[in-house]
């Protein structure tokens, strides 16, 4: 299992910092951060519920990370292994990740398939979401994965759409003349865009779209 030690300096402080494997007794902090982090117009129906985090920490507890900052919970990620083709790179949130319930989850999956992550906004100038999905990296080269893939919601193309198209969106953000709040976050964590996703998930903000994004094992050779 997952754990990592570290301190983070912030706002003239330092701070003990501990990524780990989340158990029973982090859900109902889990599910306020989901509110915290996705709050309306985010549906509410896609937060997480007990059941589906009961099948994170049962199905995939390699999958299940989170991020305590001076001993309180600060953020999460969550994903499930997949069997993943290139050249079949469509599909949406739900059908990938069972609608969160990772009951399709593959142990002999090629690929970590990145389900959710979520950072508590008191704790955004931590750059914790770039810690865990440091994490993620390191857990698929240890389980000698080709990849982390995963769709990036676009939080900011609602407020461009009636101006440019999803893909002209995306373009502008990769050479850095529009900023996203989630796609350029995780250019920044090294994330390699495959393709623009049309009806990816429900939500507003991004226009229903999402970019799948991925990250491969460099030390793993794949076409």
């Amino acid at each position: 299992m997952y754990h990592k030690e570290f301190h983070l300096y912030h706002d003239g402080r330092m701070h003990k910092a501990v990524v780990r494997n989340y158990q029973q007794q982090d859900f109902a902090m889990l599910v306020t951060i989901q509110r915290e982090c996705f709050p309306p117009p985010f549906p509410p129906d896609l937060l997480w519920n007990e059941e589906q985090l009961t099948n994170h920490v049962t199905r995939f507890p390699e999958g299940a990370l989170c991020v305590e900052v001076d001993g309180e919970l600060a953020g999460s990620i969550t994903s499930l292994l997949v069997q993943y083709e290139p050249e079949d790179p469509d599909h949406s949130w739900e059908q990938i990740t069972d609608s969160g319930y990772i009951r399709n989850h593959d142990p002999l999956g090629n690929t970590m398939y990145v389900v959710d992550i979520g950072i508590r906004p008191a704790y955004r100038k931590f750059k914790l979401g770039a810690a865990l999905m440091q994490a993620m990296y390191e857990t698929v080269v240890h389980m000698k994965l080709d990849r982390l893939l995963g769709g990036g919601r676009m939080p900011g193309y609602h407020m461009h759409a009636g101006q440019l198209t999803a893909q002209q969106y995306v373009d502008q953000v990769i050479s850095g003349e529009l900023k996203d709040p989630v796609i350029s976050f995780l250019l920044k964590c090294g994330r390699t865009p495959v393709t623009l996703v049309e009806n990816y998930l429900d939500d507003e903000e991004s226009c229903h779209y999402g970019l799948l994004m991925e990250w491969r094992n460099p030390f793993k050779r794949t076409t």
